[in-house]
């Protein structure tokens, strides 16, 4: 009998814990037994796998007993707070949240570009920043024939990076907005529906946002380029769900158009879509709901001989989070880097 797992969704409520859960269906991943946590708040509350009706417990350290992976998406200070008693109990956290990314001891992984790293593992894999998994994965096909030198992007994020509530409150804003009353804001500081504004993660002392230092650390961390020239703008746009980005790289010397979209195409993860007679290329309402990262409008610079543009628009929930997450359960189990624990048998 195949091997499977004992998997715990801890955050099994929120945006990409609900994502986490129909992925596990959908790929049909070896899970032998599932756990749902939650806060205190959520515990009796059932969510469905596999046509099961599964409660979702509080979380404590007694959950993570038996455990073989836990896939971590409830913030990172809830990771912080658990990451011992998970690892302790001899499971493998893979961690969503920011708190373990640039921890020189925790791989950061991005399965379509460094799955390898995942090997040193001590217990701990950090699942990367959507906006940076969502570039990686269109770029590094790139980076692998002609390397590059230096990044340009500016981000255009969606709601759901916020989560299900902020996407629910950018809904009713539009509607607060359409019948002239005063929109509500409690998951972002401003409107934004009809609007747009940087990214409102924490501003540094050298000006950037954390949400654009993280797609230059991580960035660099993934490509094992310690030295690679990165600069983000990320900005918050009036979309629920899917983020898009505009992306210049620099190269050492010219690089073939026709190449570069021969390996866009050719690369797992990615879906080249560009119609230059119909003005038709990668749209976030076309992205979300994919697993795929759309990229296209692939194009020379033409203030620059050795640099190139392109836009992508990827699934936030899903390949910037939950997707890859799982991808990482699998590199696990196919590489027998995890230790299945649980013996055969239904989820429960």
């Amino acid at each position: 009998m195949s091997q499977t797992y004992s998997v715990a969704i801890l955050g099994a409520t929120g945006a990409v814990g609900t994502e986490l859960l129909t992925l596990l269906e959908e790929r049909n991943f070896p899970v032998s037994q599932l756990k749902l946590l939650a806060s205190p708040r959520s515990a009796g509350k059932t969510l469905t796998f596999k046509g099961q009706e599964i409660a979702i417990e509080a979380v404590s350290a007694e959950a993570f007993q038996g455990i073989d992976i836990v896939l971590a998406s409830a913030g990172g200070s809830t990771s912080k707070a658990w990451a011992k008693a998970i690892t302790d109990a001899g499971a493998v956290m893979i961690d969503n949240s920011s708190a373990f990314r640039m921890d020189p001891t925790v791989p950061l992984i991005v399965p379509e570009i460094n799955p390898a790293a995942a090997a040193d593992h001590q217990g701990i894999i950090a699942n990367p920043n959507c906006t940076t998994i969502l570039m990686g994965v269109a770029i590094y096909p790139l980076h692998q024939i002609q390397p590059i030198r230096r990044i340009v992007v500016s981000t255009y994020q969606s709601a759901s990076g916020a989560g299900a509530r902020a996407m629910e409150e950018v809904k009713q804003q539009a509607i607060a907005i359409l019948d002239d009353q005063t929109p509500p804001t409690e998951s972002f500081p401003y409107p934004l529906a009809f609007n747009l504004f940087p990214h409102n993660s924490p501003l540094q002392p050298n000006g950037y946002c954390e949400e654009e230092l993280k797609m230059v650390n991580e960035t660099r961390k993934i490509f094992g380029e310690s030295h690679l020239r990165v600069t983000a703008t990320c900005i918050r746009v009036p979309v629920l769900r899917a983020h898009s980005e505009a992306i210049n790289l620099e190269f050492d010397g010219p690089f073939d158009l026709t190449q570069a979209r021969e390996a866009i195409a050719a690369a797992p993860g990615v879906e080249l879509r560009e119609n230059w007679e119909e003005n038709y290329f990668p749209m976030p309402n076309e992205a979300s709901g994919m697993d795929d990262v759309l990229a296209g409008r692939i194009r020379q610079d033409i203030s620059d001989p050795n640099c190139i543009d392109l836009w992508i628009s990827g699934d936030q929930i899903r390949k910037g989070a939950a997707l890859n997450a799982v991808q990482i359960a699998e590199l696990l189990v196919e590489k027998s880097w995890v230790k299945g624990k649980a013996a055969a048998g239904t989820a429960g």
